[in-house]
């Protein structure tokens, strides 16, 4: 037994001197810490970003609205006079605080950002701090994270920092009263620009501190370029029709116009009227003239019972309705009084609607409406 343990002895000393030197025994604990786990997954070198997943960053996977916003002030294709104003600013050195409003879609960020990478270049990011509807616009940040960034200079760099704040009208007057003195304090280290919709919203003490800027509505032929130079990029098939009621549905809108046309070319081969009205849920035009054409020479009930199957059928909302007869109103030769009388009740049907009465009760009363107002046509006709 005593020959048999120390053989075994022996044989596990020989094991110990022919395996391979690790180090001290430090070393051995670290060892397998250090040690490759295959188990767990793959490793970060064999990780492969497949297109369209998060992290690829192609172009092709942005909205168009973004693809293509111009970068460059000499790109924005409206409101020639506030660029040329901005542009002289900028020249001489003198940019004041800005405050642009108007409605959405009219190119007041984009100017702002063509602004931001004409000042500061490739390093434009790290300049500006850009704070948006989606971000908590409190006294505390105005207090706490705008006022840091107002308060320092950038490391190796000349001039000042720029502070966008987008859709300003949705901060509370506290924080507004708050920002009134950060703008007064730091105007040496930072200049500010506030973007919003209603400047009805925005404190007087905050407009009389900023120069101001109004971006109207785009007009219709300048959209029209953009989606024709969009069309040709993307090789869109839009028909004339379809351009025309884009251009209609947009409204002076640029960010619309282009949001309806990537939808429509998502879904559709060729983009044409029928098309561009199916993707926006908008009535026809032709089924807006049926429904006036019914309001206006059938007996009531027959109308209202042929708009409520129109309703149904199209699933047409009386609102969509309204604003639809509200534009061929302007086409319509009336007498003056019948007209004055439609407006009137057309815009008390919408107020009750969004006030929360019922199209079961109102779409009676716009049909009603009508057949009054043309009573009146003929009784001033027979005069």
């Amino acid at each position: 037994m005593a020959s048999d343990q120390e053989d075994e002895m022996d044989l596990d000393r020989e094991d110990a001197e022919s395996a391979p030197d690790h180090g001290s025994g430090s070393d051995m604990e670290i060892a397998p810490s250090i040690a490759p786990r295959r188990d767990k997954g793959k490793s970060r070198e064999d990780t492969v970003l497949l297109p369209g997943r998060a992290g690829a960053g192609t172009e092709e996977n942005l909205p168009w609205v973004e693809k293509y916003r111009p970068q460059e002030l000499d790109e924005v294709i409206s409101h020639q006079n506030i660029i040329s104003t901005i542009s002289k600013f900028i020249s001489e050195n003198r940019l004041p605080h800005l405050l642009f409003y108007g409605p959405p879609g009219t190119g007041k960020t984009t100017t702002i950002l063509a602004i931001a990478r004409q000042l500061y270049g490739a390093k434009w990011k790290s300049m500006v701090l850009e704070l948006n509807a989606s971000d908590d616009r409190g006294i505390d940040v105005v207090r706490e994270q705008i006022k840091s960034f107002a308060s320092t200079r950038a490391v190796f760099s000349t001039g000042f920092k720029m502070i966008i704040l987008d859709e300003a009208d949705a901060m509370t007057q506290a924080a507004q009263a708050a920002l009134r003195r950060v703008i007064e304090s730091y105007t040496r280290n930072v200049r500010f620009c506030i973007i919003c919709n209603y400047v009805s919203k925005i404190i007087p003490a905050l407009q009389s501190r900023c120069t101001r800027f109004r971006f109207s509505p785009l007009k219709l032929d300048q959209i029209e370029k953009r989606l024709d130079f969009i069309r040709d990029k993307e090789n869109i098939n839009l028909t004339p029709d379809g351009k025309e009621a884009l251009l209609k549905l947009s409204q002076g809108d640029m960010r619309r116009a282009l949001n309806i046309l990537q939808a429509c070319h998502a879904g559709y081969p060729a983009i044409d009227q029928t098309a561009v009205y199916t993707c926006t849920g908008d009535p026809l035009p032709a089924d807006i003239e049926r429904i006036l054409e019914w309001m206006l020479s059938e007996e009531f009930s027959t109308a209202l019972e042929k708009i409520r199957s129109l309703k149904t059928d199209k699933g047409i909302a009386l609102n969509d309705i309204l604003t639809g007869v509200h534009a061929f109103l302007a086409q319509l030769e009336l007498p003056p009084n019948c007209r004055v009388y439609l407006l009137d009740r057309i815009s008390d049907v919408e107020y009750k609607l969004n006030s929360g009465c019922t199209e079961r009760i109102q779409l009676p009363a716009m049909v009603g409406a009508f057949r009054i107002a043309t009573e009146m046509a003929g009784r001033a006709g027979a005069r």
